[in-house]
């Protein structure tokens, strides 16, 4: 499966953005879906991630309450709304899938076969 990532951008602090990451190729309704970013000089860090049915979904401390996951399977696509942003929360973000259906929270990036690109979001103070 390919993934594309977009959506990012420069936003002040407590604004909103909204990534969505389309998915071409296969079956995209079986897969888990995750969310990770990476900030400069750190390492990449799980964010949201949500079940293949979007029944399911876990968050990062750091975003609960001000982050939120969503698919519509119908549209092969996942959705990361992302209000109240802070400074911090600059990085690239990238979307994750896995193909396997046994459903658990998977925070780790080993945990996932497939990844976008990545998107870029700064959000200045």
């Amino acid at each position: 499966v390919q993934l594309q990532a977009s959506g990012g951008g420069l936003v002040q602090a407590g604004g909103s953005l909204r990534l969505s990451c389309a998915a071409s190729g296969r079956t995209f309704s079986g897969y888990t879906m995750g969310w990770f970013r990476q900030a400069p000089g750190k390492d990449r860090e799980f964010v949201v991630g949500i079940s293949w049915r979007g029944t399911n979904k876990y968050y990062a401390d750091s975003v609960k309450g001000r982050f939120t996951i969503s698919r519509d399977n119908a549209k092969n696509t996942v959705y990361l709304q992302m209000d109240s942003l802070k400074p911090e929360d600059t990085a690239i973000y990238y979307c994750a899938a896995d193909d396997d259906t046994t459903w658990y929270p998977r925070r780790k990036d080993n945990e996932y076969d497939y990844w976008g690109q990545g998107t870029q979001v700064t959000v200045s103070s």
